[in-house]
């Protein structure tokens, strides 16, 4: 059986992530690994098995025995490895956002439109067990007609301070803001049509971090539904997981809830800790790769194998991130603002 070849550029957690499916999965090997730090590449090459690893971008572009990468740079450096990839003709599964600025987004649009590469942005939640459930019973329009839904999603305190060494360059509503809002585009099966939100900035800035500790935001939908988010990454370290997650969806007939962070599943007390192991992200199961997170990047495998249409192709990148511009936009002139998707 003919392999796809995978590469994947950056080799940081979602790198991992990415290299652990390619290389276990039956219709792919992971060829190669790239990052500008040679002993982060060949470390995570020698793990996962990979025939070769890159300082140099460019040179695993050109290797022949790749048809695709996934492209796992920080949130802000996206731009030059997609164009790159499109340029080069691979297929790509790049992490969100598809990109954080006006101007790398235009280019990276130009660049997919002029290739025969295949894209899948990796918003991870639409393979989330509950999400899936959920989007289930609205389309069987089991609670009814949409009316409003509620999503809160928070990071703790760890990440834009030690997990993150370039979290000036990104904030809450690229990092997370744009899962709340490929989601709820995608429970609503509506577009976003005008925004409002406010921003405050505190914590993170009084401990030399420049950047927003939260946005709370308000979203319309084309279809009428209305939305609230909360996105923040000053949650404490303590919370037994390292999101907090709530989400509520109201219909004319009836309702859903959800409380994916401290979900009574699992608790785990010890000396030290007491915690909530995760069972639904990234769980290793006998060794095998689990979890939403893991099955994201399985179904890119799977869907390049069997030719089908990507769950989150670069359209649905493209309009959460024209969103995330209005919500800044937003939250700067403390104004609602209009989304413009041209």
């Amino acid at each position: 059986m003919d392999k796809i070849g995978c590469g994947v550029i950056g080799a940081g957690t979602w790198g991992e992530a990415h290299a652990r499916i390619f290389s276990s999965e039956p219709y792919s090997e992971l060829i190669a690994v790239c990052d500008l730090v040679e002993e982060k590449a060949r470390g995570l090459a020698q793990k996962y098995g990979a025939k070769r690893w890159y300082t140099d971008m460019e040179k695993l572009l050109r290797d022949t025995d790749i048809q695709a990468v996934g492209i796992t740079t920080p949130d802000f450096a996206h731009r030059e490895p997609f164009v790159a990839a499109c340029q080069a003709g691979k297929d790509i599964l790049v992490e969100k956002p598809l990109a954080t600025n006006e101007e790398d987004l235009k280019v990276m649009k130009d660049a997919f439109q002029k290739s025969h590469s295949r894209v899948m942005v990796d918003f991870h939640t639409r393979w989330n067990p509950p999400i899936v459930v959920t989007k289930e019973s609205i389309d069987k329009g089991e609670i009814g007609e949409l009316i409003s839904m509620y999503y809160r999603l928070n990071d703790i305190i760890y990440v834009p301070t030690q997990m993150l060494s370039w979290a000036e360059k990104s904030s809450i509503l690229w990092f997370l803001g744009s899962h709340t809002i490929d989601t709820l585009r995608f429970l609503s099966n509506s577009e976003v049509t005008r925004v409002y939100s406010v921003s405050r900035s505190k914590v993170l800035v009084q401990k030399g971090i420049n950047v927003p500790d939260i946005y709370q935001s308000i979203l319309e939908f084309e279809n009428g539904v209305i939305a609230t988010i909360e996105n923040n990454w000053i949650i404490p370290n303590t919370n037994p997981h390292w999101n907090d997650i709530k989400i509520n969806v109201l219909g004319s007939k009836g309702m859903i809830n959800m409380d994916l962070t401290n979900n009574q599943a699992i608790e785990r007390y010890l000396e030290d800790k007491s915690d909530h192991p995760d069972i639904l992200i990234m769980p290793l199961v006998h060794g095998k790769a689990g979890g939403f997170a893991h099955e994201s990047i399985r179904d890119f495998v799977n869907r390049l194998h069997t030719k089908q249409e990507f769950i989150a192709g670069f359209e649905d990148g493209y309009r959460v991130s024209m969103v995330v511009f209005s919500l800044l936009s937003s939250a700067e002139e403390k104004m609602p603002q209009k989304v413009n998707y041209d």
